[in-house]
């Protein structure tokens, strides 16, 4: 798999980006990339007044992912990267407009900062999508415990899903790998890893096999 540079992982809040990336990083021998959250000067915020602080908290993970993307191509490594930029816009940023909590102008000044770094970024060479139903991230979301996530509602999560399908659907810019973990618990059962290990050897080798 040396050729391989870029697996991003994608998925809504608490689908278990963040435990998959650990896992497939020390199967493999991986780099990690994750999502800038503790150190995030507007999550709070954000989540107490979604509409105050949505485009700053955009912004800001926009950036930090450019960053990201940056580091990963540099790296003589091959890297894991919790979520990818693509998530930012088309689901989170898109989300936020649609439902009233971005406006107009802040979107369309997104959109206008997110095409010009799209433009300049190579995107993953693999992006592997969790789909995960309601139940599954609420009690995700529960397990971990973050204060701030006590306050997100049912019907942001499910507009979330409703984007990552739409998104996923029409995602033709690289190899893509779904993978449902609603009855999967890869943290702690060996068999549910292997799995998701097998599908992406499965999906590598035909990756370069062609080239």
């Amino acid at each position: 798999m040396d050729q391989l540079k870029h697996i991003a992982i994608a998925g809504n809040i608490g689908a278990g980006k963040t435990t998959l990336a650990n896992k497939l990083s020390h199967h493999y021998g991986w780099k990690t990339e994750f999502e800038a959250v503790e150190d995030n000067p507007y999550l709070v915020d954000f989540y107490k007044d979604m509409k105050q602080w949505a485009f700053h908290l955009q912004v800001y993970f926009l950036n930090s992912r450019l960053q990201q993307v940056k580091r990963i191509r540099e790296s003589e490594h091959t890297v894991v990267q919790d979520r990818s930029i693509y998530e930012d816009c088309y689901v989170f940023a898109k989300n936020l407009h649609e439902s009233g909590n971005m406006s107009d102008r802040d979107y369309h000044n997104y959109l206008e900062l997110f095409d010009s770094m799209a433009a300049v970024i190579t995107p993953p060479d693999l992006l592997i999508y969790l789909r995960a139903d309601i139940p599954k991230l609420v009690g995700q979301i529960e397990k971990r415990g973050r204060d701030y996530e006590e306050t997100i509602r049912i019907d942001y999560l499910k507009n979330l899903n409703k984007h990552y399908e739409a998104w996923v659907k029409q995602y033709d810019i690289g190899k893509l790998i779904i993978i449902d973990v609603n009855q999967l618990d890869y943290l702690n059962n060996v068999e549910d890893f292997a799995l998701i290990v097998s599908k992406i050897d499965t999906e590598v080798h035909g990756l370069f096999s062609s080239q």
